[in-house]
This record gives C-alpha cells, structure tokens and sequence, in this order.
C-alpha cells in the first residue's frame, strides 16, 4: 500500500543524487536504503557488503541466475 509523506529536502535531494547513479528514481533510492537499514538495525553483526551481497543473491535466484556449487 503507498503512502503519502513528507520527507526533507536534503533526503529527497541526496535519494536524487545517489538514485540516478543507480539507476533508481529518488522514491526507490528511499525505499532501497529503508530496505538496507532495516536489515542492518536488525543484523547488527553483519558488514553492509555482506547485507548487499545477500540481497544481490537473492535476486539472482529469483531471475534463475544460479548454478550448482562445485566444492573443492
């Protein structure tokens, strides 16, 4: 469900910035960071390489990008 709220300029403004060098608009910038730090706060052990890495994987798999594991 989407939801109509106020954010600050200087939010909407770095979403903008850093969105467009992902190639993400500035409200699915907001989103990813909210996704990022949600994991993060509540996984605070884990390095925020490790966390993108997790979620690169699961998109992999969900776009049947995966292979067998060849130990060794």
């Amino acid at each position: 469900m989407a939801k109509a709220i106020k954010l600050s300029d200087e939010l909407v403004h770095d979403a903008a910035i850093n969105g467009k060098a992902q190639h993400r608009s500035a409200p699915k910038q907001i989103e990813y960071w909210a996704k990022i730090g949600k994991i993060a706060d509540e996984n605070p052990d884990l390095p925020l390489i490790f966390i993108r890495g997790i979620l690169l994987g699961i998109e992999e798999y969900e776009a049947g990008d995966v292979s067998e594991y060849q130990f060794g």
